[in-house]
This record gives structure tokens, C-alpha cells and sequence, in this order.
């Protein structure tokens, strides 16, 4: 089919002699164990922490990598086969008659070059190749993992992922730094942005909506950083987020009336701890006839409603014109005849314009931001407006914060990866100059298991009349709020793990 086989096949039988792959078993990596996840026994919870010490955490284990020899196997066999192959005819194939032609063509390769290796090092580096040609090179197989969270790459030579909220150093390497740059400019061309050196920052997404993050060299000093938040393929919902035990089956009844009751929220959280995942879950309680705009830096929400519009910024070009920042967004929103805004995360001025918007008739709009407590998310809200260079009293900020913001749900990932709801906090409003609240739920530490795993549970504050009763009432939901909150102060073991 590609008109330059046949050219490879003459060029190929040249005497020049042939590099022999042999890997030692020695550097074979081991496929990496789940470990099981810890069963704490409620009968035997400690009531306070143990004054045992903790149980001794074993030593990291670096894994193995391939060999030099299957990276230079490898680059003789994939120069023949762009020499050999026809590029523009290619790209007319769906992928998997593409994957295909490919193995077809490397096959004939390794047979005239006389390269010694098995069929299961001989499939390995046919999916290698597969992968650089049509794909994200070494990346794919951990982009094809759905227990992962994050990937890391430092350079090509070191990429770390995380599972279970732990950070694991992995065997995958690159070629050299230009093979990476190539994957990085791929990922970031498909959202018509670029990275290089004289535009080195750049954030993308994936198809799938993974976010991603490149810094390129001369300010990544080791090699290009390349960092990816991965989204599982099937979307959490809070009553699997009951399962892993990150909230109480309480607690999430009344994060789904807070969703239904269109009370204006603020997820909070550090980095990695959740933000997202939880803001996702909540919109699926938005009514499928509402019209919903989204405003994020890197598109990643994935509402499941019909009437959704999504907005993203853009970063300036190489002149520097044509920036559209999340304030330019956030304001627009206002002119589209929104029911609720949501905006991905708030880390700017644009928070001003989003109080604005939740207190002038667009109740349930929902925004993230990075803070440790709902008390510091609070004052980060006001820090936020300050830097956008509003002259306006301390005290007008805190009166739109506590006219605009229902609720703050606190997000937070434990010291054992675990992810928690550790607060669901209710802004009443102001007593002098200081903004009062008031914690529905918040999640205690009580100790640790022998796994090493924090044992906690989801305890009421024994509020029965929050300050949303009459909001619920609105839209007939009092009585389902009140049937939640006397189920969690009745079970004070509810939520423990």
C-alpha cells in the first residue's frame, strides 16, 4: 500500500551489521502489585491516638528500566520505518488499520535487519512503536491505566504516577528530551495552543478531558515537565464517593440537597485533594432544563446536562494580543442569559465578578479554589478581590462574600492518600466585621490501623435548623434536609474509615 516498502526492502539488505537485542532478565520490570486496601474493624477502633509507635513504612523500590539496547533496537527500527512509510496516506487510515500497516512494515524491518529477540520482546516493541507513531509514546500505556491520577514526567528519564494517593516512581522513559517535547507538542497542538522555548508555560487537555500542565526548557532546567490529572473513564458519584468512604451516606444527602436547593457553593481544597472530582459530582443535581455556562482555564468539567456551554481562556499569542482571561470569561457569562455559572477555579479578580453574578439572580453557581479551611477560603475570597484593585473597605468585601456564598465544602487529601470531605460550613453572615459561619459536618481523626491507614469518621455539629431551611422549603426539600440531619446526629459511627 505505501509506495516506499519496497525502496526500504533494498536499502535494508545493506552488509552493514545489525545491533543484537538481547535484554538481560535481570532488567525486566516486574508488574507492579495492587496492594489490598486495609479492612478496619469497628469493634476494635481505638478511641483516641495510640501511643504505639507507627508501624515502620517500607523502603521505596526503585524498578527497573529497559536496557540501552532496546532503546537503540529500538531507534534503528523506527528511522527505517519512517524512512519506509508514507506518512500522508497514513494519516487517511482509521487507527487501527494504521496500527496494523505499522506492525505489517516493522515486522519486515526486524526480519531483514536479522535482529534477535522473542515474540514477547518482538510485541513489546511493536506496541512501543505503535505508540510513537500514532499516539503519546511511552505515555500510552499509563494513560490507559484508570487506577491512576496523576502522571509526573521529569525529563526522560524519570516519570512518577500516583495511585491511591501515593506517589510512585515507574520504569517508562523517553528516548532523549526532543521525543518528549514532540508528545508534548502533540497534546497541546490539539487545543491550538503551542509550547517552545519563547512560549515555554502552556496549559492543554486531553480528548478525554485530562488536564495537562508543560513547562519546557530554559525554565524547566532538567528537561521538559510534563504533569497530567487524569479522570477516571467511568465518572465518580457521590454514592461511590459513600463507598470509598470520603463522605457519609448523610453528609452526601445533604450535599444532593444543596445541588437540588440551588444554594451558591465553594469547593475547597489543596492541590490534588479532590476539587474537581466533587464539583462534578454535584452538578449531576442540576435540573436537566437549566442553562449552564462553564468557565475553566483547561476544559476538564464534564456536566451531563443537555443545555451546557463551554467557555475556556486563551493565553496571548507571541505578539501578546488576544489574551481572554477568566474575568473576560466570567463577565461575558453575564450576557448569555445564564441560570448558573460555574467556573472551574477561581485564583483571580474573576472572584469578584462571580460574587457579583451568584447575588444578582444566579443562584447555584459553583466555583473551586485552593484553600485549607473554610475560614482561610473565606479570606482567600477577599485577598482575591484586593489583588484585582477594587478600593472597596474590608468590610463591603465581606458583605458581598456573605451575601453571595451559601456554602463551603471543604475538601482535603490525608497524609495516608486517602481524600476526605472534612467540612460541609454554612456562611451566615456578619457580626461587626467578622463573617460568622457555622460546620454542619466535619470529618475527626481518631487514629490509625496497623496498615498505616487514618481511621476517622463523619460527625454532626448538631445544627437542626441550618440557615437553608427556608431555601429547602422553596423547593419542597425540608423534609428530606431534616430526615438527613437527624440521621447524622443519630449515628455517630456513620462514615468511619
Amino acid at each position: 500500500m505505501f509506495g516506499k516498502r519496497s525502496a526500504q526492502g533494498t536499502s535494508a539488505g545493506s552488509p552493514a551489521p545489525a545491533p543484537v537485542y538481547r535484554p538481560e532478565p535481570a532488567q525486566r520490570a516486574a508488574p507492579a502489585q495492587e496492594s489490598a486496601v486495609p479492612v478496619f474493624d469497628t469493634s476494635l477502633a481505638p478511641p483516641a491516638f495510640s501511643a504505639a509507635p507507627p508501624p515502620r513504612r517500607p523502603e521505596p523500590v526503585m524498578p527497573e528500566v529497559k536496557s540501552e539496547d532496546y532503546y537503540q533496537t529500538k531507534s534503528v527500527i523506527f528511522g527505517a520505518l519512517i524512512e519506509a512509510i508514507d506518512l500522508s496516506q497514513l494519516s487517511r487510515l482509521d487507527p487501527e488499520s494504521a496500527r496494523e500497516e505499522i506492525r505489517d512494515i516493522v515486522n519486515e524491518i526486524i526480519s531483514l535487519k536479522n535482529f534477535v529477540m522473542s515474540i514477547a520482546e518482538q510485541e513489546e516493541l511493536l506496541d512501543d512503536i505503535c505508540n510513537d507513531v500514532l499516539g503519546y509514546g511511552p505515555l500510552e500505556p499509563l494513560l490507559a491505566r484508570d487506577d491512576i491520577a496523576d502522571i509526573m514526567v521529569n525529563g526522560a528519564g524519570r516519570t512518577y504516577i500516583e495511585v491511591s494517593g501515593k506517589i510512585q516512581m515507574t520504569n517508562v522513559r523517553f528516548r532523549d528530551n526532543q521525543q518528549l517535547m514532540n508528545i508534548c507538542q502533540r497534546i497541546v497542538s490539539q487545543v491550538g495552543r503551542r509550547v517552545d522555548e519563547s512560549s515555554p508555560i502552556c496549559d492543554a487537555r486531553l480528548p478525554d478531558g485530562s488536564r495537562v500542565n508543560v513547562i519546557a526548557p530554559p525554565l524547566a532546567i532538567d528537561g521538559v515537565a510534563l504533569t497530567i490529572r487524569k479522570f477516571k473513564k467511568d465518572k465518580l458519584t457521590l454514592d461511590q464517593l459513600v463507598k470509598f468512604g470520603s463522605i457519609s451516606p448523610e453528609g452526601a444527602e445533604i450535599l444532593r440537597i444543596i445541588g437540588r436547593v440551588r444554594c451558591n457553593v465553594v469547593v475547597s481544597g489543596g492541590t490534588g485533594s479532590g476539587k474537581t472530582t466533587l464539583l462534578n459530582c454535584l452538578t449531576n443535581y442540576i435540573e436537566l432544563d437549566e442553562r449552564v455556562i462553564t468557565c475553566e482555564d483547561a476544559a476538564e468539567l464534564q456536566l451531563q446536562q443537555p443545555h451546557v456551554v463551554r467557555l475556556e481562556t486563551r493565553p496571548p499569542n507571541l505578539e501578546g494580543q488576544g489574551q481572554v482571561t477568566m474575568r473576560d470569561l466570567v463577565r461575558n457569562c453575564l450576557r448569555m442569559r445564564p441560570e448558573r455559572i460555574i467556573v472551574g477555579e477561581v485564583r483571580g479578580p474573576e472572584a469578584f465578578d462571580l460574587l457579583q453574578a451568584m447575588n444578582t439572580g444566579h443562584d447555584g453557581s459553583m466555583g473551586t479554589l485552593h484553600a485549607n479551611s473554610p475560614r482561610e477560603c473565606l479570606s482567600r475570597i477577599e485577598s482575591m478581590i484586593t489583588m484585582g484593585g477594587y478600593a472597596l473597605p474590608s468590610r463591603t468585601i465581606r458583605e458581598m462574600i456573605c451575601s453571595s456564598v451559601d456554602v463551603i465544602i471543604q475538601a482535603a487529601r490525608l497524609r495516608d492518600g486517602s481524600r476526605r470531605i472534612t467540612h460541609i460550613t454554612e456562611v451566615l453572615g456578619m457580626e461587626g466585621d467578622v463573617v460568622i459561619t457555622q460546620d454542619l459536618m466535619v470529618y475527626n481523626i481518631l487514629g490509625e490501623d496497623a496498615n498505616g491507614k487514618l481511621i476517622g469518621r463523619h460527625q454532626s455539629t448538631g445544627v437542626g435548623r441550618p440557615k437553608m431551611w427556608e431555601r429547602a422549603r422553596y423547593y419542597n426539600e425540608e423534609q428530606r434536609l431534616a430526615t438527613a440531619l437527624d440521621a447524622m446526629e443519630r449515628s455517630p459511627d456513620a462514615g468511619q474509615g
